[in-house]
């Protein structure tokens, strides 16, 4: 699988559907790189002319602003929007709902404003328009699966349907958490908590989170955000459950079930 940068189809004077921003997570950690090849695959199967910036991507400046460094965040937004504006940019799609945030609300106020998509509401839109066929008897059919409403995509941009509608394209069982949609819990690394110890006497609210998916019987906990991947992976493994129930993206979902 090739995948072009802006840079080349810039070169060749062409413009391409989509910039998909891969992120920090999804370029570092090896098991958010899961994550990014099987959204490249899913949208080099459909035809989707995408480029990815390579690198010329740099953090969008989420964790520097949440943890209280104003100035290292608009340094940083700067730098991107400046390379984003000089390759004309439009659409940008992202599998990370902190770095969905930050350019779809944050980035505007200082001159960036572009059509951001998180890649949950891309696929879903991929699978109406019947541009993703999904296989007959897949790997998930019958199967319980329990969906985290990760806070950035869901309490703070109201985005609580699109993941379940592609979660359904599996015709596996929904089974929902005590706590989700807007009374969601966090698996506990927003706010640049991911990076830091809890303050003493707290309780790691990823165990939390992670016995409460464990509860529901799934088998499965999808997943929107690399962040909560890592925090519920380990909740998982603290509930001692780690070989029974397994924590995926839904673009790793979808990947293993399209035609």
């Amino acid at each position: 699988m090739q995948i072009k940068t802006m840079a080349e189809y810039f070169a060749n004077g062409e413009t391409p559907e989509v910039l998909f921003w891969v992120g920090c997570a999804g370029s570092f950690d090896q098991r958010a790189q899961k994550i990014t090849r099987a959204f490249a695959e899913i949208l080099t199967k459909t035809g989707i002319q995408f480029a990815i910036l390579g690198k010329e991507e740099a953090c969008t400046g989420d964790p520097a602003r949440r943890a209280g460094n104003e100035f290292l965040f608009q340094m940083m937004a700067y730098n991107n929007i400046q390379v984003l504006n000089n390759y004309g940019v439009k659409t940008i799609v992202t599998a990370c709902p902190h770095c969905f945030n930050t350019f779809k609300n944050e980035y505007p106020q200082l001159g960036g404003t572009y059509e951001v998509i998180h890649h949950a509401t891309y696929l879903q839109q991929l699978i109406d328009g019947g541009r993703i066929k999904m296989k007959e008897g897949g790997t998930f059919k019958g199967k319980k699966i329990t969906y985290h409403d990760s806070c950035y995509l869901g309490r703070a941009n109201g985005i609580y349907e699109a993941p379940r509608q592609v979660l359904e394209s599996l015709d596996a069982e929904l089974v929902e958490m005590k706590r989700c949609r807007s009374k969601g819990l966090c698996c506990g690394a927003g706010g640049a908590q991911m990076f830091k110890e809890e303050e003493k006497g707290s309780t790691r609210i990823n165990f939390e989170r992670g016995h409460e998916a464990v509860s529901t019987g799934a088998s499965v906990i999808a997943s929107n955000c690399p962040f909560c991947m890592t925090m519920l992976t380990d909740g998982v493994k603290e509930a001692g459950k780690e070989e029974e129930v397994k924590v995926l993206d839904i673009a790793e979902m979808i990947a293993q079930n399209m035609q």
